[in-house]
């Protein structure tokens, strides 16, 4: 079966073509080398995706027929990633707390008009 088949039978991506870009940009390697997405996938084989800014690794147990659903994924592979990938999406995570949230900073041009609105009724 086909690289970009299996990971999108196995639920690592929406879509055979998303899985197929992710091959041609390089996120995808079977055995620590990149590969195009027509290359097939064996039993045994170490395939390693980059998605989301976490490099998931895994072993090919077995080839499945069709795409599968989320229960029976685990009949065909064993994931193999590292805790540590995670705990660097957490942080990532608390990073982009750091910036402020929409509605706060600068007042937009409506809120401008609102507070002089309010100014101005205070006046008269």
């Amino acid at each position: 079966m086909r690289i970009d088949k299996y990971l999108w039978c196995l639920r690592y991506f929406k879509t055979r073509n998303i899985a197929t870009t992710a091959c041609k940009k390089g996120h995808v390697k079977i055995n620590d080398q990149v590969v195009k997405p027509s290359r097939d996938v064996y039993p045994t084989d170490i395939i390693t995706v980059r998605k989301e800014q976490v490099n998931y690794s895994l072993k090919v147990l077995d080839i499945p027929p069709n795409r599968l659903g989320a229960k029976l994924v685990d009949i065909y592979r064993v994931d193999t990633t590292p805790k540590s990938e995670f705990e660097a999406q957490e942080l990532l995570r608390y990073a982009k707390d750091y910036y402020r949230k929409k509605g706060t900073g600068r007042p937009t041009k409506k809120d401008r008009r609102d507070i002089e609105d309010i100014f101005n009724e205070n006046d008269s």
